[in-house]
């Protein structure tokens, strides 16, 4: 009898959300996240959003600033230990404009039952592929 893994292919399931994001698909972006999931964009200067409502109120409110959006995931990473760590681009028109603004970033997501339980956004990339190392680290040693 072959057994099929249980463990999420957590690669896949970034792509597919980046996927949704572009079709506009907020539930399908944040399906991952479960209700004490906490989405930190303090880097960016949004703060930090506790539980699954104030995180799609966030993200609503984020994607609502553009008439275009598009985002691109240039690299997924998962490091194990529920750590992904991912460089994204992406692109926008703000609502009333007719110029074009762009960011570059990271994201370290913290995954664990299944669902990501902290996503934290980083404008120097550098920083967080070395907080992903660092938590990479610290949860192999609490694994141990």
């Amino acid at each position: 009898m072959s057994r099929e893994s249980t463990t999420p292919d957590l690669v896949e399931l970034v792509r597919r959300s980046f996927e949704a994001a572009n079709r506009g698909d907020v539930n399908a972006t944040l399906s991952d996240f479960g209700p004490d999931s906490v989405w930190d964009d303090s880097a960016i200067g949004l703060g930090t959003h506790e539980g699954l409502v104030a995180i799609r109120a966030h993200y609503r409110e984020w994607i609502g600033a553009y008439e275009e959006f598009a985002v691109e995931a240039e690299e997924i990473l998962d490091l194990g230990h529920g750590v992904v760590f991912v460089v994204a681009l992406q692109k926008g028109r703000p609502v009333g404009s007719t110029g074009q603004v762009q960011l570059r970033y990271a994201t370290v997501a913290v995954w664990a039952e299944g669902a990501t339980k902290r996503f934290t956004t980083y404008t120097d990339i550098g920083e967080a592929r070395a907080a992903a190392e660092r938590l990479v680290h610290e949860r192999a040693q609490a694994d141990a």
